[in-house]
């Protein structure tokens, strides 16, 4: 967890006492595990850095009583924090502020650091914004054999791995924190594969495990043989201790062996990531439970799912505020799906309180018709209902909106945007179908079967804020939009060239207006889990006030 010295020095203490007592030679914790990745501005804060060498400070003198270990922990290094290694550090030239390092430990010595040196700045990463680039390699024997050290970007650029071998390692080690994206397991593989066929040396890769706000690890540690060929893969999504050995050969090569677990599906992938984004989200920031509004549409249905899948349905509390558009099939479909899932259920009806709002506003509004006002104080009535048994009942609230809505700014700012947490944030409407099938077609984690209706998968989608409103009559078919989207997002398309893919020009001039004008929207949303290369989060920083038009 981000900023828990005290608590990651524990868990970091409890696996490396159950590593000895199992008799291994190495225990290899992720990049920054010590002090979790995404610390963000706390890497500015003189204390915290204090407070992450006493944490140091602590693993390293426990490991006294674990004799023939070594531990591999990764950590923020600043000048004169962190107990010194007992090499390198006479001729070590004056350093700059903070690194990105990982030192060695064993029995009460560090017996060597190394210092990240490919520092990304793009997408969600900002290391350039809080840490300094080395240039040396650190290569240290470890029971008779090299090990070189990296740190996630450095494996994927040469020159870092290639240092090593010059430097005599035998075998490289990487230690990472990779936020997940759809392909992103096999991606960290291929890109491996690269640095052992270049350099002839075998590698493991040691992955971090958990949700960080909207950043998800998924494990998925792994170990390629000198030839690249895959000797171990440990399990997604979830923490372990997973084992690996050095064998030899009859030729007398040096080979890695371990269980490999296969990758799973892409959507029972995206359907892990959210699990475990929702379930770290909740409980880190000390939640016990949730609630979340339930309209009898497919993305509440599929927030429902999630959460229960996440929380267990004890955790889980809905609440069905119906307008007085709501379809009877509604009311039947969402009571249904709590049936399935075995949550507590509300219903409380929004209409005394949209009424007693338009009383009010009546004077003022005059004799101005209706419009989208009164469709947004309904959703801001449900959004205050919500947040009001949030108060009461110290539950988070799940909001319910996907990234296609986001895009396009359909959605109320205080209504159905109300919640501390976003699982669909980053899944578009399309998505949201694909993911609906594949929960309903596979038991996950001994859950519940089929929990969705399957009439809340085939029903138009509807905000059912005014008589027969279906979502096409304001936005293009989710087919088209959401690939729009996703050309202009992940590949920077321009309306020049969505119209030369194939796209009406005045569907590419709408989407493209859209996404320019709720900017402001998406700024004050709830964050949500990033399973793409590009979410509504870090990687998308637009401004609001903006002229530009391309």
């Amino acid at each position: 967890m981000v900023g828990d010295w005290q608590g990651n020095a524990d868990r970091a203490i409890e696996a490396a006492h159950q590593a000895w007592e199992r008799g291994h030679q190495l225990l290899v914790f992720p990049e920054l595990f010590l002090c979790g990745y995404a610390a963000e501005d706390l890497y500015l804060r003189p204390h915290f850095l204090l407070d992450g060498a006493a944490a140091l400070d602590r693993i390293v003198a426990a490991s006294r009583d674990w004799p023939g270990l070594h531990l591999v922990i990764g950590h923020p290094e600043a000048v004169g924090t962190c107990p010194a290694p007992n090499a390198d550090a006479a001729d070590a030239p004056s350093p700059p502020p903070i690194w990105n390092a990982a030192s060695v430990i064993r029995q009460g010595e560090v017996l060597a650091r190394y210092r990240k040196q490919a520092l990304p700045n793009y997408g969600v990463f900002d290391e350039k914004r809080y840490f300094a680039a080395d240039h040396r390699a650190c290569v240290t024997e470890i029971a008779g054999l090299r090990m070189g050290l990296l740190i996630c970007e450095d494996a994927w650029l040469p020159d870092a791995a290639q240092q090593a071998r010059d430097a005599g390692a035998d075998w490289l080690l990487v230690l990472n924190a990779s936020p997940f994206a759809l392909d992103k397991p096999a991606q960290r593989e291929r890109i491996a594969q690269q640095r052992v066929q270049e350099t002839g040396l075998p590698a493991v890769y040691a992955h971090m495990v958990g949700g960080q706000d909207e950043l998800v690890f998924d494990g998925h540690s792994f170990a390629l043989n000198a030839d690249g060929t895959l000797a171990g893969r440990a399990a997604g999504f979830a923490e372990t201790l997973w084992p690996l050995q050095m064998q030899r050969t009859s030729t007398g090569k040096r080979q890695w062996q371990g269980d490999i677990t296969p990758l799973a599906e892409p959507l029972a992938q995206l359907w892990q990531a959210l699990v475990l984004a929702t379930r770290d989200y909740v409980q880190k920031n000390g939640f016990r439970n949730v609630l979340l509004g339930l309209s009898g549409g497919l993305d509440s249905a599929l927030v429902l799912a999630i959460a229960v899948d996440a929380l267990g349905a004890e955790q889980v509390r809905t609440v069905m505020m119906p307008s007085p558009y709501t379809a009877s099939i509604s009311l039947l479909d969402a009571q249904e799906m709590v049936e399935r899932v075995q949550v507590q259920h509300d219903e409380i009806a929004i209409a005394p309180a949209f009424e007693t709002l338009q009383e009010s506003l009546c004077p003022l509004f005059g004799d101005r018709p209706a419009d989208a006002t009164e469709e947004n104080m309904q959703a801001r009535v449900r959004g205050i209902l919500l947040m009001a048994l949030s108060n009461k009942l110290g539950s988070l609230v799940l909001t319910t909106g996907n990234k296609s809505e986001l895009a396009m700014g359909y959605c109320t700012l205080y209504g159905d945007m109300c919640g501390g947490f976003a699982p669909l944030k980053d899944v578009f409407k399309t998505r949201a179908f694909e993911l609906a099938r594949w929960r309903n077609a596979h038991a996950f984690a001994g859950g519940v079967e089929n929990p969705i209706p399957e009439r809340i998968i085939t029903r138009p989608p509807s905000a059912e804020l005014r008589p027969d409103q279906t979502d096409q009559d304001s936005l293009p078919p989710y087919e088209i939009l959401d690939e729009l989207l996703r050309l202009r997002m992940e590949q920077e398309a321009t309306a020049e060239e969505l119209v030369a893919a194939g796209f009406a020009p005045e569907q590419v001039q709408q989407v493209l207006r859209l996404l320019r004008l709720n900017e402001y929207k998406r700024r004050q949303g709830a964050p949500g889990p990033r399973l793409s290369v590009r979410s509504f989060g870090k990687d998308w920083r637009y401004p609001i006030t903006n002229g530009y038009r391309g």
